[in-house]
């Protein structure tokens, strides 16, 4: 009998900020995911890397600003090299907490490319704010290398383009470990963004949008079951309102007037919505999760969650 999928997304509280509290969070997200493997799931994880891809970014920047004669880090190579870190941590926390649970099946992180549409708008208004606060001499300098910064308290920050996920370069190799009944890390941070240029990859100046990327990686991969764990138990309208509601479901027909409507807030619950809406599609089978990690538990009821159905 083929076993159920789960694709299962980390947002920032499941992964900490520092190095230190990275550490200390994985140990508990890893908890959480073995109780799903041993539900006999097959599972992908994927992960945000907004704190560590910024925190790279920056160091990397500081290094090319002291030492002028090294090359500045593209951002593609920023997310490779959070993806490459953040992985690592996750990786050897999920094969100790199987071990300690009598889990006996490998976990292999998987540096994925995601692929971004050359025309996509994105690329000509981006939003993503990334990096330390610079002065207007090194904004300025900024804009002269082709970047763009924007005006925040303080300063201005490079701004980068956050276009949506056309197709994973390395989806066969996650399916064919998905179907050695491995469990995989893919796609942290909505993917190494790369544009496809005849049979060459060129890693492109942006963040793609990781929810986004993580409703493809469920649809690729034929999940059925796509969980986002985020900061809020349940999806809320009018959210921090006094008449705030919390939702216990949401269909795909509901969230789509919702993200009309304007109801959610960008860059944070709008995403999620709009990532679930694209995953659950029409299928009367694919079930969409929001909630929060609570303890060493994931919960895929939707008891504590929102869930998003057809």
């Amino acid at each position: 009998m083929k076993k159920k999928r789960i694709v299962i997304a980390l947002g920032h509280h499941a992964l900490g900020t520092t190095l230190p509290e990275q550490k200390i969070a994985v140990a508990k997200t890893a908890r959480a995911v073995a109780g799903c493997i041993k539900d006999d799931y097959q599972a992908v994880i994927t992960h945000g890397n907004g704190p560590q891809v910024g925190m790279i970014h920056m160091a990397m920047a500081e290094f090319c600003r002291i030492y002028p004669e090294y090359t500045a880090t593209p951002m593609s190579v920023c997310s490779a090299m959070s993806q490459g870190y953040i992985g690592y941590d996750l990786q050897n926390a999920l094969r100790t907490e199987f071990l300690n649970q009598g889990i006996y099946k490998p976990v292999a992180t998987v540096l994925t490319q995601v692929v971004a549409d050359p025309y996509d708008d994105a690329f000509y208004h981006p939003s993503k704010i990334i990096g330390r606060v610079m002065n207007a001499q090194e904004a300025e300098a900024e804009e002269q290398k082709g970047n763009h910064v924007t005006e925040v308290p303080g300063g201005f920050r490079r701004i980068a383009a956050s276009p949506k996920p056309v197709d994973i370069i390395e989806i066969e190799s996650i399916r064919a470990l998905l179907d050695a009944d491995q469990t995989v890390i893919a796609c942290g941070g909505g993917g190494i963004p790369v544009l496809k240029q005849a049979n060459n990859l060129r890693g492109a100046s942006a963040i793609i949008e990781k929810d986004l990327t993580a409703a493809k990686l469920a649809d690729l991969v034929d999940a059925d079951l796509f969980v986002m764990l985020t900061g809020v138990e349940k999806v809320c309208l009018r959210y921090g309102s006094a008449d705030e509601k919390k939702l216990d479901e949401l269909t795909t027909a509901q969230a789509v007037q919702y993200l009309k409507d304007g109801e959610f807030e960008a860059g944070s619950m709008e995403p999620k919505i709009q990532a679930a809406a694209d995953f659950v599609g029409n299928s009367a089978i694919r079930k969409a999760v929001i909630t929060k990690l609570n303890g060493e538990r994931i919960d895929i009821t939707g008891e504590t969650g929102t869930v998003i159905h057809k």
